[in-house]
């Protein structure tokens, strides 16, 4: 997905556009998206750099779509991306001199989270180390598969043993937090007189539209909304959702729920129950939950139970009924669609990984021929 700055805007010169292209282009091009088009609109026009969606735009980012949007230039990580015929989705504006890239955020990919969504453990939780059968399986995600007796494998079900990958923009490797990041990701903003503080807790894993609806409805609850989100270390967790959740570690949410433009503030490891101290110490004038079941604290006390006495608790509809479990439920039922596309995924980055080397090692003025791997 572009990030296109426009050379106009109420908000300044360089205010980022974002655009998103179809899920029948993203389907060709890509694989089968995991959320739905308007699911994903509606995300990205919540990330609090972007001021503007182009919504439909093609997933082939052309100089016409530039020009008719007013932008300078466009914008995307350092991992490449490659059309269903191994093209370069950005070869015209980089050749036009109008492309920027960004280094991505390193040990994050969405290779990672279906692989801990497939695997059930939990290893990806903080102040745990990465099993050799969870690095395995995770740099070998949506390889060719070979089938193997059930319990022979460590992939679910039994099936799936997969060479290791040689892609480097397909591989994973493990997010490493840093105060650096965060500065980067948070407002700094701190609260005024006559704002409105409110408070909200959770996991916000796999942070999606539910979570962006809920956030919505709790901004709209005041002129001037102060929103700081507390979110659950993993263990905390881990002990009201159970299996391997929760699926992003406590420092990946910390920056997803960051990037949202409702929330100003975040609590890293928040405590279960809303305490006395806690409201206090933040001043908070207004508690919210959403409709989703609250757990008992582990004394079997209401997490709640200090907001209700002081008559500042709402629960907020949010009016979508998404979930992480539903995620989590679609990556599974469209599993082999998913490493099927990381199959055509990896073996056009090695294509062109090939041809770059091939490439440096021929003399200067000598052109190198690329064969598209994904007619197969």
């Amino acid at each position: 997905m572009p990030w296109t700055p426009p050379r106009s805007s109420p908000r300044g010169p360089s205010a980022p556009c974002g655009s998103g292209a179809t899920a029948e282009e993203i389907a060709k091009h890509k694989g089968p998206p995991v959320f739905t088009q308007e699911e994903r609109y509606k995300m990205v026009q919540a990330i609090k750099w972007v001021d503007e969606i182009v919504a439909g735009a093609p997933y082939v980012t052309a100089l016409e779509t530039l020009d008719k949007y007013n932008c300078d230039f466009c914008v995307h990580g350092n991992d490449i991306t490659l059309t269903v015929d191994g093209r370069d989705t950005y070869e015209e504006v980089k050749k036009a001199g109008r492309y920027r890239e960004c280094k991505r955020t390193q040990g994050v990919s969405t290779t990672d989270l279906v692989g801990r969504m497939l695997l059930m453990t939990k290893a990806h939780h903080s102040s745990r180390e990465l099993p050799s059968e969870y690095r395995e399986y995770t740099d070998s995600f949506g390889k060719p598969l070979h089938l193997v007796p059930a319990g022979a494998g460590i992939c679910p079900e039994g099936f799936s043993q997969c060479p290791r990958s040689h892609s480097p923009w397909t591989g994973v490797s493990q997010f490493l937090q840093t105060s650096q990041k965060i500065i980067q990701f948070a407002s700094g903003k701190e609260p005024k007189p006559g704002d409105t503080i409110i408070y909200v807790a959770g996991a916000f894993d796999l942070f999606h539209i539910g979570h962006v609806a809920f956030l919505e409805k709790v901004y709209q609850l005041a002129e001037r909304p102060y929103i700081i989100a507390g979110l659950h270390f993993d263990q905390e967790v881990n002990h009201y959702k159970g299996k391997n959740y929760p699926i992003m570690n406590v420092h990946e949410r910390t920056l997803s729920v960051l990037a949202c433009r409702y929330v100003a503030e975040v609590v890293i490891g928040a405590p279960y129950a809303v305490t006395a101290n806690l409201l206090d110490h933040f001043k908070v004038d207004l508690v919210c939950h959403g409709k989703t079941e609250v757990m008992p604290d582990k004394d079997g006390s209401d997490p709640y139970q200090e907001p209700k006495r002081r008559g500042i608790f709402r629960q907020i509809d949010s009016g979508n009924d998404l979930t992480t479990d539903l995620i989590v439920q679609r990556i599974i039922k469209n599993r082999l669609e998913y490493e099927a596309r990381n199959q055509k995924k990896e073996a056009r980055e090695l294509a062109v990984l090939e041809a770059i080397k091939k490439r440096e090692a021929m003399p200067e003025g000598a052109a190198v021929q690329v064969e598209s791997p994904c007619e197969a």
